[in-house]
C-alpha cells in the first residue's frame, strides 16, 4: 500500500488559504480518482477537491469549518500501488505528485514543511494578502499588527478582526515598538471615542437567522468598501428607444444564428467598455498615493444568487468581443454563477462593475464599489415614459423607452467631472444605437 496526502489546493493568485465546508468522504470510504471528496471556500469562490487517486480514504485531518493554508496536507488516502506501508507521496489535487518523504503513522495531524510566503514574518506569525492590504491603508504598524488578537486558525488575525480593529481604534491604545523609549513631551489631539455598537432587543415573535459564509463576507466587503472610499453617485436618464426596438426585433433572429438568448445586459456591458476606453482613468485603482491604471478592461456583473447573496463574475477583454461574444460570455457566466459553478479564475481581476438593478423592477441604485475599483455603474429598469423629441416641426410629446443610469465613484480620484463625463458617455452610445446595425 501507498499513502498519498491530498493538498489543500491554489485557489487564485493571492489565495493563501481556505476553509473546509464539508466532508463528502469518511475515514474508511473507497476513493475513485477525480471523485470530490470535500467542499472548501475562500472569500472568492466555493469548489470541489477531487481526489488524485484512487483508493481509500485513511485520515482527516482537519475538520470542517477549519481554515487551512493552501499546499498543506488535508487528508491520507491509501491506494494499492508501491510498495506495502513504505512511502508518502504528496499530491496536488491536480494530480501531479510533489515529493515523497517517509510517512510515520500518528494520531495528530501531519505537519509538512512550508515555504516561506509574502505574508509570513520572522516572528512566524502569517498575514493573508487582505490583511496586509487593509494594515497599509490604514496604516497600522507592524507593532500593532503583531499585537492584534486573532480569531483565525492558530490565532491568525482575519478580515474581520483587522476591520474591527480599525472601527474602534480611536479608542483602543496602539501598540508601539521602542528598543529605548524617552519620555517625551508632546501634545496628543483627544481622540473620538468611538460609539458602542447599539443594542438589538430580541424579544416577541422573532425569528433568528444566522448569517451564512458568504452573507458575513459580503457584509465585511461593504462596510470596508464604505470605509475606504468616499462615495459620490450622479445620475443620468437615456432614451433607449433605438435599443429596445432593435432588440425586439432581432432577438429571434439572434438566437437561431447563435442559439443564444440577446438580453440587454451585453449591450450594457458594450457600452460601458466602449466609454472606458474614451476615459481610461475610471479604470484605475488606487495604492496609497499611487494610482494604477488598468490597461486591460475586465467588467464584473454582479449575478444574484438563488440565495439572495451576490457574485460578480468577470468578463475580461470586454472591448475585444463582439456583442454575440459579449452575449455568450454574460449567460454562460450567469448561469454557472446560479449553479455554483464559476471558476477562481473569472472573479477575479474586474477593473469595473456593472449591476442591473433592472431586473428587480428598480428604477435607480446607488451601488457600493467593488473594492479595488473605483466605480461601480447601475442599470435601472427600462420604462414606456413621455417625454419631448425635438423635430424640424418643432416640440412634440412622445412616448420613449426612457431609463436611469447610476455611477458610485471614489472620490478620492474620481472627480464629479470625469464621473460625470463618463457617466453621460456611456448614455450617449445607448441613446445612439444603431437600428440598422447587424451583429
Amino acid at each position: 500500500m501507498a499513502r498519498v496526502e491530498l493538498v489543500m489546493p491554489k485557489m487564485g493568485e493571492s489565495i493563501m488559504e481556505a476553509t473546509i465546508l464539508k466532508w463528502r468522504k469518511n475515514i474508511g470510504d473507497s476513493v475513485e480518482l477525480d471523485e470530490p471528496v470535500l467542499d472548501i471556500a475562500t472569500d472568492k469562490v466555493d469548489s470541489e477537491v477531487p481526489s488524485p487517486v484512487a483508493g481509500v480514504l485513511v485520515e482527516i485531518l482537519f475538520k470542517e469549518n477549519d481554515v487551512v493554508a493552501i499546499n498543506k496536507a488535508i487528508a491520507i488516502i491509501e491506494t494499492e500501488a508501491g510498495a506495502a506501508g513504505s512511502t508518502s507521496s504528496t499530491v496536488s489535487s491536480g494530480g501531479s505528485q510533489v515529493a515523497e518523504v517517509p510517512y510515520v503513522p500518528t494520531t495528530a495531524p501531519l505537519v509538512t514543511p512550508q515555504p516561506a510566503t509574502a505574508g509570513a514574518q520572522a516572528s512566524g506569525r502569517f498575514y493573508s494578502p487582505l490583511v496586509r492590504t487593509i494594515a497599509k491603508e490604514e496604516n497600522i504598524s507592524q507593532a500593532e499588527l503583531d499585537a492584534l488578537p486573532g480569531s483565525g486558525q492558530e490565532g491568525r488575525v482575519t478580515k474581520k478582526d483587522i476591520l474591527a480593529y480599525v472601527a474602534n481604534r480611536g479608542s483602543v491604545p496602539a501598540a508601539v515598538a521602542s528598543s529605548s523609549p524617552q519620555p517625551v513631551a508632546v501634545n496628543i489631539p483627544q481622540q473620538p471615542v468611538a460609539a458602542p455598537a447599539p443594542f438589538t432587543s430580541i424579544g416577541g415573535n422573532v425569528e433568528i437567522v444566522e448569517m451564512d459564509r458568504m452573507r458575513r463576507l459580503i457584509a465585511d466587503h461593504m462596510v470596508m468598501s464604505k470605509h475606504t472610499s468616499p462615495h459620490v453617485t450622479s445620475f443620468v436618464e437615456a432614451d433607449v428607444t433605438n435599443l429596445v426596438n432593435w432588440r425586439s426585433r432581432i432577438k429571434d433572429q439572434f438566437k437561431k444564428q447563435y442559439g443564444e438568448n440577446i438580453t440587454f445586459t451585453p449591450i450594457f456591458v458594450e457600452a460601458v467598455a466602449r466609454a472606458i476606453r474614451d476615459y481610461p482613468m475610471i479604470n484605475i485603482s488606487v495604492d496609497g498615493t499611487r494610482i494604477i491604471v488598468k490597461k486591460d478592461i475586465n467588467i464584473g456583473m454582479a449575478a444574484a444568487l438563488p440565495s439572495g447573496n451576490l457574485i460578480v463574475p468577470v468578463i475580461k477583454n470586454a472591448d475585444y468581443l463582439n456583442l454575440a461574444g459579449l452575449t455568450k460570455q454574460v449567460n454562460d457566466m450567469a448561469n454557472r454563477a446560479r449553479s455554483n459553478q464559476l471558476k477562481p479564475d473569472e472573479i477575479q481581476g474586474g477593473t469595473f462593475t456593472l449591476t442591473n438593478v433592472g431586473t428587480f423592477g428598480n428604477v435607480m441604485g446607488t451601488p457600493i464599489i467593488n473594492q479595488p475599483q473605483v466605480a461601480i455603474m447601475a442599470m435601472g429598469a427600462i420604462r414606456k415614459k413621455p417625454a419631448v423629441l425635438e423635430t424640424e416641426y418643432g416640440d412634440v410629446i412622445a412616448v420613449r423607452q426612457m431609463m436611469y443610469l447610476s455611477l458610485s465613484y471614489d472620490h478620492r480620484v474620481v472627480d464629479g467631472s470625469l464621473g460625470g463625463s463618463f457617466l453621460r458617455r456611456v448614455a450617449d452610445y445607448l441613446e445612439q444605437f444603431d437600428p440598422n446595425r447587424t451583429f
